[in-house]
């Protein structure tokens, strides 16, 4: 890939060795971090965390708290910082984040578990090859920003590793594609990080529209929130990059800019180069509901169509301040997406409606709610731990909740709409050959070429 690696422990761990940075066994023994009842070593999955913000952290605690997972190493390229501003209603704002954070998280834990109360075992690394390279570790989870998923996700596919990867899948609709043949090419167990797909509340639903209890579906109207940060001024300056922050590292596969503490952190969200804005944050969530609701995981819509998004002219943030599209599904169900203040779907049908609005729902018949699905009808997957799933398959090898194929088809929706707003027209796409059909500029849009020495 280029770029030397850093620390000494590469060359061990791609030799397999036995003993990590730190010179502890990477196969702890179960007496050192608990006692009687905890699961013996030879039955865990070991992981690490590539990624250590607000949403790596939150799926870093999720898979502690699996009896059957260790950790033994995460990953960022922020040492420690309390800059992740966020509006999250856990109460990210002012917390600290980064390897360091994450690694006294995943120490305190164990040491919680042991009788000696404390635990010194975990790896904290700022290059994921690092950890892609060590042939102790199971499995990973990619919390980084969307920029950053392909390129470690194909990786661990090649090291043999199965994968937990947040959603948006990916940045691009061709970077999707090969994270999705790589998954499948190495038969790697993969989770997208779309949750709702382990609610109960929303596979009920989808069941409801799957099983015609209100007609034919004919038509989805969805909302999605604004954007939740404020940009710069448009005569932003570049400055200094802190010290605790590999910036080199962050941009990566990206086109070079200099630094702005916008650019990074949780605002990334807001740059094209680095993610598609709320379209394809929010988007993720909403869109795959409606994918499971219509029985389109392999596929997606095969028209696009702007109705009235709004872009900035000029400054730091680049994606749409307001997201306004439709599409059509060659089933004849038409969908639409526009800002709104609150989360929203309406599902409607020929015979009924069904409306979702802050995970509350009502519909029209008002039965619906003591609808049973019948034994002989539509079941969709089942899951009520979006991270324990994760954990079974890797034991049990079947799919999981949202593979790699249903996280890229509902990602691709979002980008293909973004490509649809930025162009400001209406675009004929073919889900099964993943081109437009009528336009070599949205074609183009479909990749983005990668800053050297990085590629996929």
């Amino acid at each position: 890939m280029g770029r030397a690696m850093r620390r000494r422990t590469f060359l061990k761990h791609a030799a397999g060795a036995a003993v990590g940075t730190l010179g502890l066994p990477l196969f702890i023994p179960s007496r050192a971090i608990g006692a009687a009842g905890v699961t013996p070593p030879s039955e865990r999955i070991t992981m690490a965390s590539i990624g250590c913000g607000g949403m790596g952290t939150n799926n870093l605690r999720a898979f502690l708290a699996q009896p059957d997972v260790q950790v033994l190493a995460v990953c960022d390229v922020v040492t420690a910082s309390d800059q992740y501003g966020h509006w999250y209603k856990q109460g990210w704002n002012g917390a600290w984040f980064g390897r360091e954070p994450a690694r006294k998280i995943v120490e305190e834990n164990y040491a919680q578990k042991s009788p000696s109360g404390s635990y010194k075992g975990c790896d904290a690394y700022i290059d994921f090859r690092e950890i892609i390279a060590r042939k102790d570790i199971d499995a990973v989870c990619v919390t980084t920003p969307d920029h950053w998923h392909a390129i470690p996700v194909v990786m661990a596919a090649a090291a043999g590793k199965d994968i937990y990867c947040e959603k948006p899948l990916s940045l691009t609709v061709a970077e999707g594609r090969a994270m999705v043949e790589a998954a499948q090419r190495y038969n790697r167990v993969f989770q997208t990080g779309t949750m709702r797909r382990s609610s109960q509340q929303y596979r009920f639903i989808s069941e409801l529209v799957r099983n015609g209890r209100i007609g034919k579906l004919k038509r989805v109207d969805s909302t999605i929130g604004p954007n939740n940060k404020q940009a710069p001024p448009r005569d932003w300056q570049p400055m200094p990059v802190p010290e605790w922050l590999d910036y080199e590292m962050w941009l990566g596969p990206a086109p070079w800019a200099p630094y702005h503490k916008d650019r990074c952190l949780y605002t990334f969200r807001f740059g094209l180069d680095y993610s598609g804005g709320q379209t394809t944050n929010l988007g993720a969530h909403v869109i795959d509901i409606i994918q499971w609701a219509n029985g389109t995981d392999d596929t997606g819509p095969v028209e696009f169509e702007d109705t009235g998004s709004e872009w900035p002219k000029d400054g730091l943030f680049t994606t749409a301040t307001k997201v306004s599209f439709a599409a059509r599904y060659a089933n004849g169900v038409e969908l639409t997406c526009r800002t709104e203040k609150t989360e929203w779907w309406r599902f409607e049908g020929t015979e009924g409606w069904i409306d979702v609005r802050d995970n509350e729902w009502t519909s029209s018949p008002e039965s619906l709610k003591a609808t049973v699905i019948g034994q002989n009808e539509i079941h969709l997957y089942e899951s009520n731990d979006h991270h324990r799933n994760f954990v079974d398959c890797i034991k049990s090898r079947r799919p999981t909740a949202a593979p790699a194929e249903i996280g890229h088809r509902s990602t691709s929706i979002c980008q293909l709409a973004n490509i649809a707003m930025k162009l400001g027209r209406k675009l004929h796409w073919d889900p099964t050959a993943e081109r437009f059909t009528d336009s070599d500029e949205a074609n183009q849009m479909l990749a983005k070429p990668l800053r050297s020495p990085w590629h996929l």
